[in-house]
């Protein structure tokens, strides 16, 4: 965390996420990143999200970032807590949340992710957590939007395995599958924002964080990123925003 003179790169990353949270009513959660910007956005534009993780906590108001989703804050916090078969088979399958909440150790340019092996998967470099319940998060949530630094080690070319289902290979993955939600709508990371090409599913450079040269986000990236005609520029973070990110790390 940077200090009081200004956001760090890690600060514009937290902050742009949580502000895609704006005008949602819920939120599945993924611990990490995504649970800090969830949290964030719960304390500022939107005040009334309902933020659930797959333990099985509806409505959790973490006053700092759970370390897992057995984290006891989740559980006293929440409005109710139920079954984790409740929260998957009643509300996550049938597509009765918003949005899903992701992060990644890999992500390809049609925001597939992977959360389980680096290298191969039966001699992996390293053995990650695993998939979780981000698979069906990313199946069945209306929308995905995915928080990961900008690096060439995440953002690769092909994934080491396939956890969870972004974009498939392509235009009518999703449909072919017989996914319900629409899949990832943006990826956040440290350098800007990247959201899906409508024709083609590829994901797209559509804004960069202040200070961001788009080049740098297309060396970072491990195909060749597109960069949209129309590139903007993040919003800096306000001082009610940085505040708040404060107060929840601190």
């Amino acid at each position: 965390m940077n200090d009081r003179s200004g956001p760090s790169a890690e600060d514009m990353m937290t902050v742009a996420a949580a502000r895609a949270l704006a005008g949602k009513r819920t939120c599945f959660v993924g611990i990490g990143l995504p649970s800090l910007a969830a949290n964030l956005a719960r304390a500022t534009c939107a005040p009334g999200i309902v933020l659930i993780y797959e333990s099985g906590t509806i409505g959790s108001k973490p006053p700092r970032p759970p370390l897992s989703i057995g984290d006891g804050s989740l559980a006293e916090t929440a409005d109710t807590v139920v079954s984790s078969a409740e929260i998957f088979n009643y509300w996550l399958q049938p597509g009765r949340i918003d949005t899903g909440f992701l992060g990644a150790a890999q992500l390809d340019r049609y925001a597939n992710l992977n959360t389980t092996v680096i290298g191969d998967y039966a001699r992996p470099k390293v053995r990650l957590p695993g998939a979780g319940g981000a698979p069906e998060i990313a199946a069945s949530c209306k929308e995905t939007i995915v928080v990961v630094r900008h690096t060439p080690r995440i953002l690769v070319d092909r994934l080491d395995f396939t956890t969870s289902v972004g974009h498939g290979d392509g235009p009518g993955a999703r449909e072919r599958l017989g996914l319900r939600g629409a899949g990832p709508v943006k990826v956040i990371t440290d350098l800007g924002v990247l959201e899906p090409d409508p024709g083609t599913r590829e994901l797209v450079l559509v804004s960069v964080h202040p200070g961001v040269d788009p080049a740098e986000a297309r060396t970072r990236t491990g195909w060749p990123l597109r960069v949209a005609p129309d590139l903007t520029a993040t919003e800096p973070p306000t001082r009610a925003e940085l505040d708040a990110l404060r107060a929840l790390t601190s």
